[in-house]
């Protein structure tokens, strides 16, 4: 049988491993198990592991240490210290220091972040939203820029809090509930097709290369 014959070669132990441990996580199925506990373990454990891995090799040491040792760039003792205050909240007398590098990543990360997410999600929905002129020739890209063009609009409404919703206001922001909805919907069918496509993925590794059910 395929299931045994793929044991004779060093791939075919790898794709056994692989095919229970697949079997271990789909266990869960039955209810909450030894067998998930231990593959679930272990797929955190590798993940963490490796990502360890590729940070030190990738980040801390060409980005610290031989900076630091290497090329005597002292200034790099600021984000060593910053990165160690982490490791205080182990302590508990200490752990109020892990504040100092978390409010930095933040106030960093917020300066970083909001203009390039105004950039990207509000200024362009905007700039694609208002032209429209240079669509006309084409008359189902301009049905679809007014479907977007009202969208916003309805939704912009919808959320804007400062006068009660009635009467025409309330039916517009009504209308962008609609669009709310469709777009929770599309991100959650999106999500649900990306999952499902996992699974198809570990039913053909089960029944392609570990049983050879199928070619």
């Amino acid at each position: 049988m395929h299931v045994f014959q793929i044991l004779a070669t060093p791939e075919g132990i790898w794709i056994w491993i692989g095919a229970l441990l697949t079997l271990c996580i789909f266990s869960f199925l039955f209810g909450d198990n030894s067998f998930y506990k231990f593959a679930e373990h272990l797929y955190v454990g590798l993940s963490v592991g490796y990502m360890i891995s590729i940070y030190y090799w990738n980040f801390f040491k060409p980005d610290l240490i031989d900076p630091l040792f290497g090329q005597g760039r002292i200034v790099l003792i600021i984000p060593a210290l910053l990165g160690i205050c982490y490791f205080a909240i182990f302590v508990q007398k200490l752990s109020w220091a892990v504040r100092i590098p978390m409010g930095f990543v933040l106030g960093w990360g917020s300066g970083v972040a909001i203009p390039a997410i105004l950039q990207a999600n509000i200024i362009r929905q905007i700039q694609g939203t208002l032209i429209t002129g240079q669509v006309l020739a084409k008359w189902d890209t301009l049905v679809w820029s007014i479907i977007v063009l009202v969208g916003v609009m309805t939704t912009v409404v919808y959320f804007f809090f400062s006068r009660e919703q009635k009467g025409g206001f309330k039916v517009v922001a009504n209308i962008g509930i609609v669009y709310i909805m469709i777009g929770f919907g599309a991100s959650f069918g999106y999500t649900v097709m990306a999952r499902i496509s996992l699974l198809l993925g570990r039913l053909q590794f089960l029944l392609r290369d570990w049983l050879g059910v199928i070619q």
